[in-house]
């Protein structure tokens, strides 16, 4: 065998034709070889360290098989969780990510964005949508493959992979009830974000329907989904008069940062004031106290995100948008406790 394993090296050992080979290693043409034979030849690739030619391959199908993935903050700890799940989806397909961030800022996303172009990737996942997003619209007219995940854009028309939001901040709300909570506050994320007004929205009614009067004066605005503004935002809400005995946070950062404002004015969690996020991002579990959080699927969020881009590169982009969403569940752990008498 020769030092870099070619094709041929593979079909001596396979025992079949080059041209079988080539077929079963090439994801748009693995279906014309039996799959059992398929699979055989592609762990025989695969012991004997066959790497195909990924140039030689686009210039053949005009493509890169590359994928532009667009982050908001990579520093952000929910966001590995969603490319480990696109990766697992697109490397054995032949195709490679690859991770911009843009650190929530549009001039750098459109430099971003212009980039990849130049690496010609063949589509992109989004995590960056904002709810008006000029960029992203005219990327959807030039006929681009594009996949939204985690967040979506008004007025539709994208296909977009997302976490069940109105299920997530209504079983949190019930929960907090439950405890026997009635002085709820709330700190909402940021306003051009569609998950920050579909859980605003959702909790102002869950509340009500579940018999609890929202107070406007307990709902503070976040300025960005990170510690500091959750802190900040907490720490607004101590410093007023209106008194509150849970919060609910738009994402686990935010309440981290609630963790900093309480244990700064000396208040304890849950014993004074019982706080939920949202996300169930890694590590929350070893706070203290571990926080109480809605868990979203991120791992499989970006792996029906990856599937979703592969179809529409190969059979072409769908008439219409689709939106996939994807089911939450309540994790309940010590931040939260029934109120004192």
């Amino acid at each position: 065998m020769s030092a870099v394993p070619t094709l041929r090296d593979v079909a001596v050992h396979a025992g079949v034709h080059v041209a079988t080979v080539s077929r079963a290693l090439n994801p748009e043409t693995r279906h014309q070889v039996n799959a059992e034979t398929a699979a055989r030849i592609i762990s025989i690739a695969r012991d004997l360290g066959y790497r195909p030619n990924a140039l030689a391959r686009g210039l053949r199908t005009a493509r890169s098989t590359t994928v532009g993935v667009l982050l908001p903050d990579i520093t952000n700890p929910l966001f590995p969780p969603i490319v480990r799940g696109i990766e697992e989806v697109l490397l054995p397909e032949g195709y490679t990510a690859l991770i911009a961030n843009t650190d929530n800022a549009p001039d750098q996303e459109e430099a971003q964005f212009t980039r990849l172009r130049q690496h010609h990737v063949d589509g992109f996942i989004v995590a960056t949508a904002r709810r008006d997003h000029p960029l992203l619209r005219r990327v959807r007219q030039e006929k681009i493959p594009l996949v939204l995940v985690n967040r979506t854009i008004e007025r539709g028309g994208f296909t977009s992979v997302v976490a069940d939001d109105t299920a997530g901040v209504t079983a949190a709300v019930r929960h907090l009830i439950d405890l026997g909570h009635r002085d709820i506050a709330f700190l909402a994320g940021p306003s051009n974000l569609s998950t920050a007004l579909l859980r605003l929205n959702t909790f102002k009614r869950a509340a009500a329907e579940l018999g609890v009067a929202v107070d406007g004066r307990l709902i503070e605005r976040c300025e960005a989904y990170s510690e500091a503004a959750g802190d900040a935002a907490l720490s607004r809400l101590i410093a007023g008069e209106r008194r509150f005995t849970a919060v609910l946070a738009s994402n686990d950062l935010i309440a981290l940062g609630c963790y900093d404002a309480l244990e700064r004015n000396g208040l304890s969690c849950p014993g004074d004031i019982s706080v939920i996020g949202f996300n169930d991002m890694p590590f929350i579990d070893k706070l203290r106290p571990p926080l109480t959080s809605v868990h979203v699927p991120h791992h499989e969020m970006g792996r029906t995100a990856a599937r979703l881009l592969l179809k529409q590169i190969r059979d072409g982009l769908p008439r219409r948008g689709e939106t996939v969403q994807l089911p939450v569940e309540l994790v309940v752990r010590g931040s939260t406790a029934a109120v004192r008498p």
